[in-house]
């Protein structure tokens, strides 16, 4: 018999041409990998949003979250609202958006003017337990050009040092400056500030709108406001109603909800919100027409807009999530394990004078609204 020879397989070793193979099987899949990996990083999808604790806790649960099972980087870019930028980028040809986070206003009015693509809500995933998407979000949350991810309100909020004895409480109560002295804040923007110098009057609720429809109703609350015009500092930076208001510059200030809250249990100012009239709203993901990446923007909406993520959400703010099923799913906040659902605009003893902002009345009047307003502040 032949000696075998020391460089022929031995038993249960690969023979040479299957151990070539494998390994360029390997070579090429780690190169593979690498390439997939290498083109997920140069991947990225430009946000745009709010800052401050509001874009953080979108940071710990939706895009954080989304680049670890992606790949794909999240770019954000902070505004203040309003759909100035969004109209120069379509007029220009040079739509460099590819995700907003709207006000339910400005999606509505964004839509009209043909400024977003339209939002096919087959894309949305069920609930956990199956419930369709579209039984499974609140009453109004999907539009034509959005879907909505947070309930927040706009509410007032006053310093607790300013008002060692009595303490205002009710929306009359910011128009008083003899029983409340002192500078206040508002948005230098018509919305919120028109509703809350009706209410003052003692107007109905379910009577807003349709009073602000009237000359007579809006020189009524031009009225009002200009009763307080000398008292009052207009922000339009959301950073700014309260470093007033923790400095004292202001004793009473207007701002969302979800940012007080912040600054009153995680930072422990002594900010106290007035519940009041609030003047709660819906935010909405809009895709910009055009927008460079739109399939990756609209996975990223998918992701977003779960029954985990968005519950996920409210354990970083008090802001409340848009899905029934999420709802269900609110518990203690991140860092200091307090009871969010207290702190919700829809809890129900922060809910008893709600006002749901008619964002369709905004939607069709807002440039008329705004032109008006700002020709006021200039008188």
């Amino acid at each position: 018999m032949a000696a075998t020879s020391d460089t022929s397989p031995g038993r249960g070793d690969p023979h040479p041409g299957t151990m070539v193979r494998c390994i360029a099987a390997g070579i090429l899949a780690l190169v593979s990998g690498v390439l997939w990996t290498n083109a997920a990083a140069d991947r990225s999808l430009t946000v745009v949003s709010w800052g401050g604790p509001y874009e953080r806790s979108q940071r710990k649960a939706y895009f954080e979250p989304f680049t670890a099972k992606t790949g794909i980087r999240i770019d954000v870019v902070r505004y203040n609202g309003g759909l100035v930028e969004l109209r120069r980028q379509a007029a220009e040809g040079s739509v460099v958006w590819d995700l907003v986070d709207m006000s339910m206003a400005d999606n509505r009015a964004a839509c009209k003017q043909g400024l977003l693509e339209p939002m096919d809500h087959a894309l949305l995933p069920p609930a956990m337990d199956g419930t369709p998407a579209e039984r499974d979000f609140i009453d109004g949350a999907l539009t034509e050009c959005g879907v909505t991810q947070i309930v927040y309100a706009m509410v007032m909020a006053y310093n607790r040092d300013a008002f060692p004895g009595e303490r205002p409480e009710r929306m009359a109560d910011f128009f008083d400056v003899e029983r409340f002295p002192g500078r206040r804040a508002l948005q230098k923007s018509p919305e919120a500030n028109l509703e809350w110098a009706l209410m003052s009057y003692g107007v109905p609720r379910q009577d807003l709108y349709s009073l602000l429809s009237t000359e007579r109703g809006l020189r009524l609350a031009f009225e009002r406001l200009d009763s307080i015009r000398d008292h009052l500092l207009w922000w339009t930076d959301t950073a700014q109603p309260l470093e007033w208001l923790v400095s004292g510059e202001v004793v009473l200030a207007s701002h969302y909800n979800g940012r007080l809250f912040d600054a009153a249990v995680v930072q422990g100012h002594p900010v106290e919100i007035i519940w009041d009239a609030q003047i709660y709203e819906l935010g909405v993901w809009g895709v910009p027409r055009g927008a460079p990446r739109l399939d990756d923007a609209l996975r990223f909406v998918r992701f977003a807009t779960g029954t985990r993520p968005l519950a996920d959400q409210a354990r970083y703010i008090a802001y409340g999530p848009a899905r029934r099923s999420s709802m269900k799913l609110i518990s203690n906040h991140a860092q200091t394990g307090v009871d969010m659902r207290p702190h919700m605009p829809t809890w129900p003893a922060n809910f008893e004078t709600a006002i749901l902002k008619d964002t369709e009345w905004y939607a069709s009047l807002h440039d008329r609204i705004k032109a008006r307003f700002d020709a006021w502040l200039a008188e």
